[in-house]
């Protein structure tokens, strides 16, 4: 894979397909095919604030694991850096990280993706968080800053959303959370719009969360 051959990957691309060394084995991307996926990079190992994270990430690897959805970690550090690093967060907080992490000190997979710049020579301050459906569809996408920790149990409230509204016809609102009532999808219908009880009834009409 070129990273200097297309540009950054978007919100509705193809995730472009990899082979990596990773904490638990070689990794390919497409490998994750027909399951929803996390994949997410963080600046560097041995950082407090990517330890709260993967700290976070794994008291919560259950419930992701629960909805069918994957964790997959990228940084540039090296695969005996990271674990060295899984090692330390175990002795200090008692978790296990069960997902792989990946290593990336050429930069290849991070620039290919757009975690990065493309002539970047480190990836310090890049803390990306992609949302891949089950057709390897880059379906959500975060850019935090170095100093900010994301919020896990946010990204896991967007793979959830993400998961009711794949099939279309509903929409998730603001803060919804699984049971919460959705959205219907407005109509394109002359006939319907003007035959609606009230002036906003046929583009905001909730609806039962029927999951």
């Amino acid at each position: 894979m070129d990273p200097t051959s297309r540009p950054p990957t978007r919100l509705g691309d193809i995730a472009p397909d990899f082979t990596a060394r990773t904490t638990k084995g070689p990794v390919r991307l497409s490998d994750y095919r027909g399951r929803w996926l996390v994949f997410f990079t963080h600046p560097a190992d041995f950082t407090p604030v990517c330890t709260s994270e993967f700290v976070a990430f794994a008291r919560l690897s259950d419930a992701f694991e629960g909805i069918d959805c994957a964790l997959l970690g990228l940084s540039v550090d090296s695969l005996f850096s990271h674990f060295a690093w899984v090692r330390a967060i175990h002795d200090r907080f008692g978790v296990e990280i069960g997902f792989p992490i990946i290593e990336d000190p050429t930069l290849e997979v991070a620039k290919a993706y757009g975690m990065v710049a493309p002539d970047a020579v480190d990836a310090s301050t890049v803390r990306t968080t992609m949302i891949l459906d089950p057709e390897g569809v880059v379906r959500a996408m975060t850019v935090y800053p170095a100093e900010i920790g994301r919020s896990i149990s946010e990204i896991l409230r967007m793979v959830q959303a993400l998961q009711r509204v794949h099939g279309g016809g509903v929409l998730a609102p603001a803060d919804w959370t699984p049971g919460d009532k959705l959205l219907r999808e407005p109509s394109q219908e002359v006939a319907e719009i003007v035959a609606a009880e009230e002036p906003s009834a046929w583009f905001y009409q909730p609806v039962p969360d029927a999951s």
